[in-house]
């Protein structure tokens, strides 16, 4: 399975983007302000869109899936989404999102024929990605698939994306880093300033305690900064990621693999190009210098 890994990992770059999209693109924010959301905050519906495939979840199945998010600000917005619009419309509400994005995004960089072979491509990936214990990728891959193939594309793109995401949990477990822990290690590499995790309502209390805790391991210097061993750490971490995310693209094989990459490149430039996605990522996955939640 080795030999996977660097695909996992570069797969993974070329798909987060487009799975991201929703949660930035403006044409998710009108139709979560047309769903009833306040979106003078990504929040509402950023917890909305990404947790409906669960169904009408609460505060501590999301807070146990999500892992980084503080239980306290999960429970700020859980239940109470449910109230504004339920999982069978948001789901509903998110493919209608992404036709309105994807259409304005992809227009003219492929043809009918590319993105069919795109689909088509990422969907095989998708279906060959294990779910056993990833609970969001499994959600995900319980919902129908999409007719369009720019839907079928980003439908399997968030398949696989919380494919990793759950394994990227796993890790994170059995490296023993609790939540804040986690966000704390990865600010302290330089993955993504510090400031970028504050929206996940974690107290300055709970991120200097969480700080020391590190210390007392090893890991962060009195300075703040990630030690040898931090940075040796997290990257087994990241390699774990890969290893555990490797399964769907070694079903796919190298060459169907470098061909779904090579149709993805236009895809990626394009959302890049359209400027709405933050600089650092923050999801604690992986190295990618791009924000994702």
């Amino acid at each position: 399975m080795s030999e996977y890994l660097s695909v996992a990992r570069r797969m993974w770059h070329l798909l987060e983007p487009l799975h991201a999209t929703l949660y930035f693109a403006p044409e998710a924010r009108q139709v979560a302000a047309d769903l009833g959301h306040d979106v003078a905050s990504r929040w509402p519906s950023y917890f909305a869109w990404r947790t409906a495939p669960l169904g009408a979840a609460g505060p501590e199945l999301v807070a146990a899936t999500y892992y980084t998010f503080s239980p306290r600000m999960i429970a700020r917005y859980l239940p109470r989404i449910w109230t504004v619009a339920d999982p069978a419309k948001v789901l509903d509400a998110r493919l209608l999102a992404m036709d309105r994005a994807l259409t304005t995004l992809i227009g003219g960089r492929l043809s009918a024929a590319q993105l069919a072979e795109a689909a088509r491509l990422a969907r095989q990936a998708a279906e060959n990605a294990g779910t056993a214990a990833r609970p969001l990728a499994a959600a995900n891959r319980d919902l129908p698939w999409p007719d369009a193939p720019h839907l079928t594309l980003w439908q399997a793109a968030t398949v696989l994306r919380e494919h990793r995401g759950d394994g990227h949990l796993a890790a994170l477990l059995t490296c023993g880093l609790d939540p804040c822990e986690a966000l704390v290690s990865f600010a302290a590499i330089g993955a993504a300033p510090a400031a970028d995790f504050m929206g996940r309502g974690w107290s300055a209390q709970e991120w200097s305690d969480a700080r020391h805790r590190l210390a007392a391991r090893g890991w962060i210097a009195p300075d703040g900064t990630a030690t040898e061993r931090a940075r040796t750490e997290r990257e087994a971490i990241e390699r774990t990621t890969d290893r555990l995310a490797a399964g769907p693209w070694r079903a796919l094989g190298h060459s169907r693999a470098e061909r779904l990459a090579q149709l993805l490149n236009p895809v990626l430039g394009a959302v890049f190009e359209a400027g709405y996605l933050p600089r650092h990522s923050t999801l604690g996955i992986g190295t990618v210098k791009v924000a994702y939640p």
